[in-house]
């Protein structure tokens, strides 16, 4: 288990103290934890020793192995398909079965880690009309977004795709108002530039939810909801399946909260991809 959803399950055994501990690490998780125990001492206003019983809580036998623990996470986060693929084996007999076996396991992992609560609120800021949605994932979770954003155009207006190419980034951004919500998609060997982005995002007082994996994209610094997706499919490609499922799951309740608009607006859609080409009618 992950230092963070090891920080996480244990919340309510916490002192005062160790709360804040907690706040200060995941606001800027895994980094945070990395500093000297010195300055994360001064940064989170929590003497030394407590910061030493806090990792104790969380398994660790002192800040060394708390930080190596960290590293490894972080190692995790950047392995490639090269990697992936020395530490496993394919059954071809099997390979259909045990695929979706996997799978299933994945969704089953997603479904504990997020609440139904967090489906809401994130439900609440992307259904919001007064709010611009942006979207925009890496160099394949991309494909995630674009799902999304075709998805979540037919439900309501001000729904924008940010292209890749950072030359056009600020025409966005200076459009961008305050509550505007930017939804990035990043999985591990992470696109730098999308930290970078969100960065610039919170500046313009936007928003930012990110759908990650469990070792943390830099991008979900701070995230107003961070969802943290399992990937590890046991072969040497990550599955993006459980993140589909999230997109599809939430584009129900958000059609449905004011099915009304959603028909009228699905049916001027439909009618207009109906019409026929002007140019053929010539």
């Amino acid at each position: 288990m992950q230092i963070r959803q090891r920080i996480e399950n244990l919340a309510d055994q916490f002192t005062p103290a160790e709360r804040k501990l907690a706040s200060v690490l995941l606001a800027d998780y895994p980094f945070a934890g990395l500093e000297p125990i010195g300055e994360l001492s001064q940064r989170s206003h929590v003497s030394a020793p407590s910061i030493s019983r806090f990792v104790n809580k969380l398994g660790c036998t002192g800040f060394q192995e708390f930080q190596q623990r960290l590293v490894g996470e972080l190692k995790e986060g950047s392995r490639s398909p090269i990697h992936l693929r020395e530490d496993h084996t394919i059954d071809r007999d099997t390979l259909l079965t045990s695929y979706f076996e996997k799978i299933h396991k994945l969704n089953d992992e997603l479904t504990e880690r997020v609440t139904g609560v967090q489906l809401d609120r994130i439900c609440d800021m992307l259904g919001d009309p007064k709010r611009r949605i942006y979207m925009i994932g890496g160099r394949m979770t991309d494909s995630i977004a674009v799902f999304f954003v075709r998805h979540l155009q037919q439900i309501r207006k001000g729904v924008l795709h940010i292209p890749s190419d950072q030359e056009l980034w600020p025409q966005y951004l200076l459009q961008m108002r305050p509550l505007d919500v930017v939804l990035i998609i990043d999985f591990r060997r992470y696109q730098a530039s999308l930290a970078t982005l969100a960065q610039r995002v919170r500046a313009q007082k936007a928003q930012t939810i990110v759908i990650t994996d469990q070792w943390i994209s830099p991008a979900a610094k701070g995230a107003s909801e961070l969802i943290s997706a399992p990937i590890e499919s046991g072969t040497l490609w990550d599955s993006y399946v459980p993140a589909f499922g999230l997109i599809e799951a939430l584009l129900v309740p958000l059609a449905e909260r004011n099915w009304d608009h959603t028909r009228i607006r699905i049916e001027e859609w439909d009618r207009l991809r109906a019409e026929p080409d002007p140019a053929e009618a010539e």
